[in-house]
């Protein structure tokens, strides 16, 4: 079953969420896609924000953003996307669990940078020697080979089940593991052996030759895929047909309107400085432009 929207926001962060508000209070019909459990502002405290006296709960203030968007009738997904693409009279996105939803216009606030494990080795074998931040970039390097996925959302559980597909062994690797059902059912069947725990080191000397798990056990690996959390910006930007910059931030017209006519992005997407204000009020321009937008598509002459 396929459901349509007029304004699909990908990203429950404070730019999504206000997007969300300025496009469901136009009347556009709204859906938010994303989990705000994934957002920076999630278990922070909030600080220097007009009308927030001394320190808040940022997890409160985002709690608090998805229930005024509701009011005003947008609906939450609260789940990470597989894909989002170009189709015809729209956009289409398809969910973690499969579902299919088309949008006249989408609203990118996903934040800029891939997450990272932040542990030793990972930043010395990043730079072709045995890190990769995208499995399907570079699956073909790692045929016959073994290799372990880090991760235990939607972007982990698609490149487990990729890599079984082209290694000789994939471990999956995660302290929980939260992708949908489905995507974890669908990654073991194609092989991946699935490993509930915390990586502490990843080793090696030219390359990398393997991993180390908190409480001590050793893998030999030939290469780590970090894939923390969901499709980054820069893979749903280009999924969209937009082209990131070289340090991952999009270019926006004062409407937030991206090169891509009903592709509209917000807060860090668009640059610095990372704040929640700027996101905040880029959020309620680029909701404000994708309703409008989508009003637009509504109301064009049909062309049958």
């Amino acid at each position: 079953m396929t459901r349509s929207f007029d304004v699909a926001v990908i990203g429950a962060g404070p730019a999504g969420l206000q997007a969300a508000i300025h496009s469901a209070r136009r009347r556009a019909s709204t859906i938010v896609i994303g989990r705000p459990s994934s957002s920076a502002m999630h278990g922070i405290k909030l600080e220097n924000l007009v009308g927030l006296p001394g320190a808040s709960s940022g997890t409160e203030f985002l709690e608090n953003g998805i229930e005024q968007a509701k009011a005003f009738g947008a609906e939450f997904a609260e789940m990470n996307i597989l894909s989002a693409v170009s189709s015809e009279g729209g956009f289409g996105i398809t969910a973690e669990n499969g579902e299919k939803l088309i949008a006249s216009a989408v609203v990118v606030a996903t934040g800029v940078s891939r997450n990272r494990l932040g542990i030793p080795g990972e930043r010395e074998f990043s730079e072709g020697r045995g890190v990769s931040y995208c499995a399907s970039c570079d699956c073909n390097f790692y045929r016959g080979r073994t290799v372990a996925v880090v991760g235990g959302q939607s972007e982990a559980a698609v490149s487990a089940d990729l890599m079984a597909k082209y290694a000789a062994r994939t471990y999956w690797i995660a302290e929980s593991f939260d992708a949908d059902a489905s995507l974890v059912t669908k990654a073991e069947a194609a092989g991946a052996d699935r490993i509930p725990a915390k990586i502490a080191e990843i080793r090696g000397g030219e390359s990398v030759t393997s991993i180390l798990l908190e409480g001590g056990r050793e893998i030999k690996v030939d290469g780590v895929f970090v894939e923390l959390g969901g499709r980054s910006s820069v893979d749903i930007l280009m999924d969209l047909g937009v082209m990131p910059e070289i340090d991952d931030t999009v270019k926006v017209d004062r409407s937030y309107a991206t090169a891509v006519p009903g592709v509209f992005a917000c807060g860090d997407i668009t640059g610095k400085p990372w704040q929640v204000a700027k996101a905040i009020g880029e959020g309620a321009v680029a909701g404000m432009s994708a309703a409008e937008y989508a009003g637009r598509m509504r109301r064009r002459p049909s062309t049958i």
